[in-house]
């Protein structure tokens, strides 16, 4: 009698679990099916509230306006190139360091530690580092983008538990076949780390691709824009327009779905990427979460 109560205890569980996440899955997909519906619909429907899950009125202008102009293909260029360059620079120094922060017997951890804590607690502020920035002279280039946020703390201190994890016996056998500290690393702890390095070129990847802000502080010529500046000056020129009545029936068009192609163009890459790196998204957030 145990057993059929556990048993049917177990179902009871198991509908109401696929209920709930069945439910969760929905909520999670509408919002981003709607808005690929709505990046197809015509102007009229979107502003009548008449497209859920497909497109009225199907039509490619935003996205023909969009990807016909050089000047987008420009950006998303330079969007590429400093997600790239940006994301191999902050998994570069944030690995070295949390590698040197996992050693225990490291002489002034704690003092590095606080250090960088420090950090994610306060700041100089925007002022401040808008003036440093202008006065090394990088404004106007790649640098600005990719060097002033190139640590993240928390990616800093997931990694830094994460290898307090790995036991320490591999890492001293191998010192004693002579490995170096940058060969222990290299041969043994990097094969053993995929899962969060992964996990951490995922959120710096993304954390880069989706960033305006820094380019809008330091850049001020066209061509060095990322695509995301671009788009968003696509979205104020459109609104402007139609909010001064000097619309043709194209820029109305982009003025009402606008804002739904510009998420499509620029969340592709990412979804294209993360297929490839999801399988060790959970594992490595999990195991740098738990420990330490």
């Amino acid at each position: 009698m145990v057993t059929i109560a556990k048993s049917r205890g177990y179902r009871v569980f198991q509908g109401v679990n696929a209920v709930i996440l069945t439910g969760v899955v929905i909520v999670t997909l509408y919002p981003f099916i709607n808005i690929v519906a709505r990046s197809f619909s015509q102007e009229r429907y979107i502003v009548a509230g008449e497209v859920n899950l497909i497109p009225r009125g199907f039509n490619l202008t935003t996205y023909r306006i969009v990807v016909s102009d050089p000047m987008f293909w420009t950006n998303y260029g330079n969007t590429v190139i400093y997600t790239v360059v940006a994301t191999a620079i902050a998994m570069v120094l944030t690995t070295c360091y949390a590698y040197v922060l996992s050693k225990k017997h490291l002489k002034g951890r704690t003092v590095l530690v606080w250090i960088a804590v420090f950090t994610m607690i306060f700041s100089g502020g925007l002022i401040p580092q808008y003036v440093l920035v202008n006065s090394l002279g990088l404004t106007n280039s790649i640098w600005a983008i990719v060097l002033p946020n190139a640590i993240s703390v928390f990616n800093l201190l997931v990694m830094k538990a994460f290898f307090e994890g790995l036991p320490q016996e591999l890492e001293e056998a191998a010192a004693i076949d002579g490995l170096s500290t940058y060969g222990i690393l290299w041969k043994i702890v990097l094969p053993l780390s995929k899962a969060v390095i992964a996990t951490m070129v995922l959120f710096y990847a993304v954390s880069f691709w989706n960033s305006w802000f820094t380019a809008f502080l330091y850049l001020t010529e066209a061509e060095l824009f990322p695509v995301t500046i671009y788009l968003r000056n696509l979205i104020a020129g459109a609104t402007g327009a139609e909010s001064a009545g000097a619309v043709t029936s194209e820029v109305t068009q982009a003025a009402a779905n606008i804002q739904s192609v510009t998420i499509m163009l620029t969340v592709l890459p990412i979804l294209a990427v993360y297929p490839f790196v999801q399988r060790y998204f959970v594992s490595g957030v999990m195991i740098g979460a738990v420990k330490g």
